[in-house]
């Protein structure tokens, strides 16, 4: 698994996560808010599966050898 998920990318993912999971955890928005589970859990992993099918990668050349594990 290398890492095709960059810095403004993740903060944006892992901030939409975390505001869509919580107004559906506070009865805000619907059932559909759940879905926020995969923009936060592609930030916080550093990849995101459907990046490699659509050839992008905002991780540029800040992520060293394409390691996740940074």
């Amino acid at each position: 698994m290398k890492c095709n998920v960059g810095r403004i990318d993740r903060v944006l993912r892992i901030s939409v996560g975390l505001v869509l999971v919580g107004l559906a955890a506070s009865n805000v928005v619907g059932a559909w808010g759940w879905i926020g589970i995969v923009p936060l859990t592609t930030g916080l992993f550093k990849f995101c599966p459907l990046y490699p099918i659509l050839g992008i990668n905002s991780c540029g050349a800040g992520c060293g050898n394409g390691s996740c594990s940074k």
